[in-house]
């Protein structure tokens, strides 16, 4: 094992940054991996923290797969997959509330971040966990309306 200095904080985070500039780690379990493998004893939540610090971001790489990698000063784009977004929905349904989007595991992000972009009418913002997605409405008084213009913008027909 190095030296002590690998758990110093600065360190583990400038061996972050070259790992994601990379653009090859997909999970964070394969960030720590190559973390320990540098001798950097870390934790799951530890390298969440640390990808929040540096501002990383989930993005697709040419061959289609998620990975982390730096946010760069170019505006992100919308983001693209190599199947259909309405592929990505298994159910979307709401309780006069809230609209609530399920997703296979890990696509909750993906379909967040293409709702938060595209804007259908009716959205005031959304919230993403791995496998599910609350969409919070302008107004609850239009929450049908809302929920029928993210279908729309998905493609999404149950």
């Amino acid at each position: 094992m190095q030296t002590s200095t690998v758990n110093e904080p600065k360190a583990r985070l400038s061996a972050l940054r070259r790992l994601l500039e990379t653009g090859e780690s997909s999970t964070q379990d394969e960030l720590r991996e190559q973390l320990e493998a540098q001798g950097f004893e870390v934790t799951q939540s530890t390298i969440s923290r640390s990808l929040r610090k540096l501002g990383a971001v989930k993005g697709v790489d040419e061959d289609g797969r998620t990975v982390y990698r730096l946010a760069g000063p170019e505006p992100l784009l919308p983001p693209t997959v190599q199947t259909s977004i309405s592929d990505l929905i298994l159910s979307i349904t709401n309780n006069g509330s809230i609209v609530v989007l399920k997703t296979p595991p890990g696509s909750a992000s993906l379909v967040a971040r293409h709702l938060d972009h595209y804007r259908p009418d009716g959205i005031l913002g959304t919230i993403a966990g791995d496998d599910t997605i609350f969409v919070a409405p302008e107004s609850v008084d239009r929450i049908e309306e809302t929920e029928i213009a993210i279908r729309e913008a998905l493609g999404f027909e149950s």
